[in-house]
């Protein structure tokens, strides 16, 4: 995958567990509610339907108690290894409109690789141009999956 530092968004870490881990925390919503979004927001709603075409939905809620429904389609579904979904489709590929909760569309991957006896993850981010990437970075892109990250961290370590 080609990375374009104009459009992308590029999030790396390391981490002692292993890609079968990092993947079940990624595709079960009931861990994934647990780590996804950055506290003090959580994730009150989760949907996975893990195939390509397959709905994966979530709801955010605001420390003051909005709720902001995220709708997107997977792409790709290649498990412990590589995860693709867009914000610009829903499930069967249905293209969703740009709405209030989402100013811009964005493709995401998820890439799992061995590292040691841990996992080399790396997420890209991509957008349709430079002003959605711009946007998406000064919404808190970096801190928001960095604070993420800990926390999927912390849940792998229970």
């Amino acid at each position: 995958m080609t990375v374009d530092p104009v459009l992308d968004l590029v999030f790396e870490r390391l981490t002692e567990a292993p890609p079968a881990l990092v993947w079940t925390a990624w595709t079960d919503p009931e861990q994934l509610k647990q780590w996804f979004t950055p506290a003090p927001w959580t994730t009150v709603a989760c949907a996975i339907d893990l195939r390509p075409g397959g709905r994966f939905a979530t709801t955010m809620r605001s420390p003051e108690g909005a709720d902001m429904p995220n709708e997107g389609c997977y792409l790709e579904v290649e498990p412990e290894r590589r995860l693709t979904w867009t914000s610009a489709l829903g499930p069967d590929f249905r293209p969703i409109a740009i709405g209030p909760n989402l100013p811009f569309h964005f493709t995401a991957t998820i890439v799992l690789e061995p590292h040691g006896a841990g996992t080399k993850y790396t997420a890209i981010v991509r957008h349709g141009d430079q002003a959605a990437r711009d946007q998406h970075e000064a919404m808190g892109f970096h801190d928001g999956w960095g604070a993420a990250w800990d926390q999927l961290v912390a849940l792998l370590k229970r």
